[in-house]
């Protein structure tokens, strides 16, 4: 497993060319999106030779996939081995509208995705030995994050049960409440918390008002919302005062398209686990142009050996750089992608001043007496369209309220992105509404829409 990940460069590249030359050849012959694109800008796939020509051809926006996920699916003929396209799954993830957007999976890209697996948790460091709670909720559609947590359990031959939180939404009674997931936790000796921060976050906390032992655990391993270093040390400390004497934070990066990245030291860039199944690029969002290794810009992706959803030079949305030497830590070679991870979409404009609202999360999660949170972005009269921009953050309290925590929280954001916002406590439970929401709400603008964006 780790043979691609440590060859040279050189070598890596060699094995992602001839892939990519197969990849592309495929998409010819049965990807309807990039056929009809190739033809319209008059594309000549059979130049290109290496990953480095994929710079010609041009970039594919998130919103072409939204569009017609179905013309991202490659129909291959019956002349082709029947797991290259017998359909496996289906998964779901995040669209523009109520509606998700579907990913196609074969039986191929199913092993595909065990063999990452693997390679993330050997990287990460989980093993046969581990008991995996998963806590991602139950979805109206099946999502990646619940789906695929049973997937890198079985790559590693380690066991795995599910919690089965989240909100109802079907007649039959299978949602567990958080005092339910924190006694099945217990009950199974879990060793990995396998789900969303604000959700462990919560349930630990619960677990030590109900003194239960949840000693057992000794990494979390995190994905679906952005956190700040604070929160994650939040997670270390409710973990250490149940016992823990040195735990682990897992921050995954990754999605429903990439799969995910992986970690080999905390608080560290993120090891592209199978360089032999995707390529990635740092890009010029405008004009397609490949960065420097080093600078920072969109991140676009490859896939290399897909069958399903086939994305070439596919913008992931998130800011980040790369950085291709050998990580000082493992020595692996593959690239890694470097943070701060900056979500595009999430960039919000407040009184003319561009915020990244990772910045005005760490900054909040920073003050220990806050136990939930949530940023409105609304004006100030909500009569009058044309009325100034107002940033309210909503706060519910791990103490009783004390007068200088207004002040406080007004400093400390003020500090951090030069905006002094309105402060409203609020009564626990208000926020985040557990059992009820997949995670917590941190931002709600409502100056987008009549209904409010939300992140």
């Amino acid at each position: 497993m780790d043979s691609v990940q440590s060859l040279p460069l050189s070598e890596i590249e060699k094995i992602q060319g001839d892939k990519l030359k197969h990849m592309l050849k495929l998409c010819q012959i049965g990807h309807k999106f990039y056929q009809r694109l190739w033809e319209t800008k008059g594309h000549n796939i059979g130049e290109i030779k290496s990953v480095g020509d994929l710079e010609s051809l041009p970039l594919t926006q998130k919103q072409d996939l939204m569009e017609a996920p179905n013309d991202f699916r490659l129909n291959l003929s019956s002349n082709y081995p029947l797991h290259e396209r017998a359909l496996w799954e289906v998964l779901y993830t995040t669209g523009s509208t109520a509606d998700p957007v579907p990913i196609f999976n074969t039986t191929y890209d199913y092993h595909a995705y065990l063999y990452q697996s693997k390679a993330v948790a050997e990287i990460s460091g989980i093993n046969d030995s581990d008991i995996i709670a998963n806590l991602f909720p139950l979805t109206p559609a099946p999502m990646g994050a619940f789906v695929r947590s049973a997937g890198n359990a079985y790559a590693v031959g380690a066991k795995i049960f599910a919690a089965l939180s989240g909100g109802a939404f079907s007649p039959f009674d299978l949602q567990n409440s958080l005092d339910q997931v924190v006694s099945r936790v217990e009950k199974h000796r879990a060793t990995v918390l396998w789900g969303v921060p604000s959700y462990i976050r919560r349930l630990l906390i619960r677990a030590l008002e109900l003194c239960v032992d949840l000693s057992s655990i000794r990494m979390c391993a995190i994905t679906g919302e952005a956190t700040s270093p604070a929160l994650r040390e939040d997670i270390r400390r409710c973990l250490r005062d149940m016992g823990v004497e040195n735990p682990l934070i897992f921050n995954r990066y990754g999605s429903t398209e990439l799969g995910a990245f992986a970690q080999c030291k905390e608080e560290w860039d993120w090891h592209n686990p199978t360089p032999d199944l995707q390529y990635h690029e740092i890009v010029d969002p405008i004009t397609g142009r490949r960065l420097p290794d080093g600078e920072r810009g969109s991140l676009a992706v490859t896939h290399l050996d897909r069958r399903g959803t086939v994305l070439i030079r596919f913008l992931v949305g998130d800011i980040v750089s790369l950085d291709r030497t050998p990580c000082p830590h493992c020595g692996r070679t593959s690239e890694r992608i470097v943070g701060p991870v900056v979500r595009t979409k999430d960039l919000i404009k407040v009184k003319g001043m561009l915020i990244n609202p990772d910045v005005l999360l760490e900054a909040i999660q920073s003050l220990k007496f806050i136990a939930e949170f949530q940023i409105v972005i609304q004006k100030e009269n909500q009569k009058d369209a044309l009325s100034m921009d107002e940033m309210l953050i909503r706060v519910e309290l791990n103490s009783e309220r004390d007068i200088d925590f207004s002040k406080r929280i007004k400093d400390q954001v003020n500090k951090a992105i030069h905006v002094t916002p309105r402060i409203e406590f609020v009564d626990r439970g208000e926020i985040y509404r557990v059992g009820e929401q997949t995670k917590a709400v941190r931002f709600i603008d409502k100056r987008v829409t009549s209904g409010g964006e939300v992140r």
